[in-house]
């Protein structure tokens, strides 16, 4: 029988941690039970673990307790960090032992899978180092910052490179742990726990969840003037020449600035803030797709359409017609 672990991130625990932990264990567990009825003995065998006793969170209201210390766990076969309050400072004295401990079991044939922002005590291993990552959507520019050696997919679900799974965000963990027992069950036994837990299967992007806010505390006086700018002329067709020198500054060195603080192009950002204010003009109001395309400055349907699709996954009537019940009516 396999081992999997799952890891209990001391001080960082949240909601998120205590859902991902029962989430994964009755999971684990139905796949198992699935294996019996079929005549087959269980797959793994699934253990709490971390570096305290005991944790109280939230008042006392929930106490996390592992079933063993990881410094007793000599051989894992899987890893599974949960999500947790992320570290965008520094590591808290807990992280040395449980970074030493995954490091030493994956180079031993460990696998390991990461959850939302578990993804932050799995990078400060380094094991994520020049490979791709997912995490939640709202962490994306603060994973870049502190990670800048790992390539990060904020629009992917769920990423799987060289014995290394990370997933997106908040309970978006069901997928992944459905994607789990198909990778080391089966598919039967993965759409039998789709089913019986009524987890949608085979989800592969998160874009439609995102909400672009845009990255703004980079330190840029300058960026962020040009970032008002451009959100505040959402119908306006602005070139980036006319901006950049509106701050008298080369179009190459405005490019190159924006970048660094930002992490997309001016033409990029630009695209991001008004097909977010389209995303929420059709969430809310009864507009037709050519009005909201209008009022975020596209007058070509099939691009404005394109690039919707390529932003979100969806088209704008699908979008609207799943996120706007009233205007689907």
């Amino acid at each position: 029988m396999k081992h999997v672990t799952i890891l209990y991130p001391a001080q960082r625990g949240n909601f998120s941690t205590i859902s991902c932990i029962t989430g994964a264990f009755e999971i684990f567990a139905a796949a198992n039970g699935y294996r019996r009825r079929s005549g087959k003995p269980d797959l793994f065998t699934v253990q709490l673990a971390g570096t305290t006793v005991a944790e109280e969170l939230y008042s006392g209201m929930f106490t996390v307790r592992p079933q063993t210390d990881i410094s007793a766990i000599a051989k894992t076969d899987l890893i599974i960090i949960p999500s947790s309050i992320p570290d965008h400072q520094k590591a808290v004295a807990a992280d040395g032992a449980l970074l030493e401990w995954m490091t030493r079991q994956y180079k031993n044939g460990a696998e390991i899978a990461s959850i939302c922002s578990g993804a932050f005590l799995l990078a400060s291993s380094g094991l994520l180092d020049g490979r791709n990552c997912s995490t939640h959507w709202a962490h994306a520019d603060a994973f870049r910052r502190q990670f800048p050696k790992v390539t990060l997919l904020p629009d992917r679900l769920i990423t799987d490179e060289k014995g290394i799974c990370t997933n997106g965000g908040a309970y978006s963990f069901l997928n992944l742990m459905i994607y789990l027992v198909e990778k080391y069950y089966d598919r039967e036994t993965a759409i039998y726990c789709s089913k019986v837990l009524q987890i949608e299967m085979d989800r592969n992007s998160q874009s439609e969840f995102a909400m672009f806010t845009g990255q703004k505390l980079h330190g840029d006086a300058m960026v962020e003037e040009a970032q008002k700018l451009i959100e505040s002329s959402l119908s306006e067709k602005i070139s980036v020449e006319e901006i950049s020198a509106r701050f008298a500054i080369g179009r190459r060195n405005f490019d190159r600035r924006f970048i660094k603080a930002t992490g997309n192009t001016p033409i990029e950002y630009s695209q991001r803030v008004k097909i977010e204010s389209a995303k929420k003009e059709l969430e809310v109001s009864r507009k037709t797709i050519n009005e909201v395309m209008y009022e975020v400055g596209y007058s070509d349907l099939k691009a404005f359409r394109e690039l919707f699709r390529k932003i979100t996954g969806m088209s704008p009537l699908e979008y609207r017609n799943k996120y706007n019940k009233e205007a689907a009516l």
